[in-house]
């Protein structure tokens, strides 16, 4: 259902339903700017450097998984979706209440994602940024910081509606531009390119003994860089996948899988293309995001690292902002106290992003990698214990297609052992 993914990108919001909802591109914008940045960067570098040219195998096998783990958690966030005034708020904290009805387990789903995305991951795309910034420019890491959260507190101030706006913006810009730049790279290395696809796949299942370490390596850091990068099964895309103002659930579950394909086995990639075919990732003591700006300048020169520091600055900072609003909408969840959320927003584009400008960078990604494993397993609780009500959905979606339904639709009706449990969908 590919080519179904990329025509609901031009849905509009249902023009019934008034209010200040965002469309199905806007809430795919917002997404990939929380998917497209570190990770893609600097964590495949600290992937490949770590883990070998093996990782990048298994960092597009999590792709594959994570698609599917992606369409559920986004379908069931839009089918358990509430009002939110002139708009819809929705993720798992709201599944789990209203469709495990499980309180204390949505609280603590809450808790995690609003550490992880809003305080720990934050502090990752900080340092990376302030580290790019250093290394192009020598630009002090502690003012980088403290410009860079002045400009996300103004930002996160505006709410999901300036988020949009500057995502739909950002993304298509700063994910075509690297695109772009990859593809002239390996068109100017066009006969190495056999080599990294033969280097990818003979260290993925690489068993010898001699090579155990390495094997794992490439596994583990595949995975978990993969995990951090497209954060398919983590519970966050759902958060603003259920804002949006679309006719079936199903439409913004295809969308968020479409997704992690743009993230992964793109964006990713080019990452790791650029690193391999510069050849630098053993023999140099650089890692992170230092790795990808010594590749560039190994390839096209002195302008690589200043390119890099510059769409670093654009994929993480959308990130910031992105992530940001993953902890909105679960203290929103959790408390309607103004003085929480006020407090909130400055810990988070504040606070934590000064503290990534000075922390190190094991330190910042050590506890990202805790978080999301947390993270992880609560949310994948809950979406196999309620995966049934998005293959349903799916296949009513498919069969309404097969009909010849230009715009398929769905009423809680259609599932009345939880209409009980749903605020929309009349």
């Amino acid at each position: 259902m590919i080519g179904e993914m990329f025509r609901l990108l031009a849905d509009k919001p249902d023009a019934k339903a008034g209010g200040r909802s965002i469309s199905s591109f806007q809430a795919f914008a917002v997404s990939v700017a929380t998917r497209v940045g570190t990770g893609n960067l600097a964590g495949v570098a600290t992937a490949i450097a770590i883990g070998g040219p093996g990782a990048v195998f298994w960092m597009w096998v999590m792709a594959l998984l994570g698609a599917a783990t992606a369409f559920v958690e986004a379908t069931l966030g839009q089918l358990y979706k509430r009002r939110n005034g002139d708009t819809f708020i929705g993720g798992p904290a709201y599944y789990i209440t209203h469709g495990l009805h499980h309180k204390q387990m949505a609280y603590l789903f809450a808790i995690l994602i609003t550490l992880t995305f809003g305080l720990s991951y934050n502090s990752i795309q900080s340092n990376t940024i302030c580290g790019a910034m250093n290394h192009a420019f020598g630009w002090n890491p502690i003012i980088v910081g403290g410009v860079l959260a002045a400009i996300s507190l103004f930002i996160v101030f505006g709410g999901i509606h300036r988020i949009a706006k500057l995502s739909t913006v950002l993304v298509p810009i700063m994910a075509v531009g690297y695109f772009v730049l990859v593809i002239v790279i390996m068109v100017m290395n066009y006969q190495l390119i056999p080599h990294v696809f033969k280097v990818i796949l003979a260290n993925a299942f690489d068993i010898r003994p001699a090579m155990g370490g390495t094997f794992g390596a490439a596994i583990i850091y595949g995975a978990k860089r993969g995990l951090f990068s497209n954060e398919a099964g983590a519970g966050s895309a759902p958060n603003v996948a259920a804002t949006a103002d679309v006719s079936h659930p199903v439409k913004q579950g295809l969308i968020q899988s479409l997704g992690v394909f743009t993230d992964t086995l793109l964006v990713c990639s080019c990452t790791a293309f650029i690193i391999l075919i510069s050849g630098l990732y053993d023999s140099t003591s650089a890692n992170g995001i230092e790795l990808v700006q010594v590749a560039l300048d190994s390839e096209i020169g002195a302008l690589g690292p200043y390119f890099i520091a510059v769409a670093i600055l654009l994929f993480a900072f959308s990130s910031i902002v992105g992530n940001y609003y993953y902890g909105e909408v679960n203290v929103r969840f959790m408390t309607k106290s103004k003085t929480a959320m006020t407090v909130y927003r400055i810990c988070s584009a504040g606070v934590m992003v000064i503290f990534g400008a000075i922390a190190s960078l094991d330190s910042v990604w050590t506890l990202g990698d805790i978080c999301t494993a947390l993270l992880a397993f609560v949310n994948l609780f809950a979406i196999i214990a309620l995966g049934k009500y998005a293959f349903r959905l799916l296949n009513d979606y498919r069969q309404q297609k097969k009909q010849g339904v230009k715009v398929p639709s769905f009423r809680r009706s259609q599932l009345p052992e939880v209409a009980d449990d749903l605020d929309c969908w009349d």
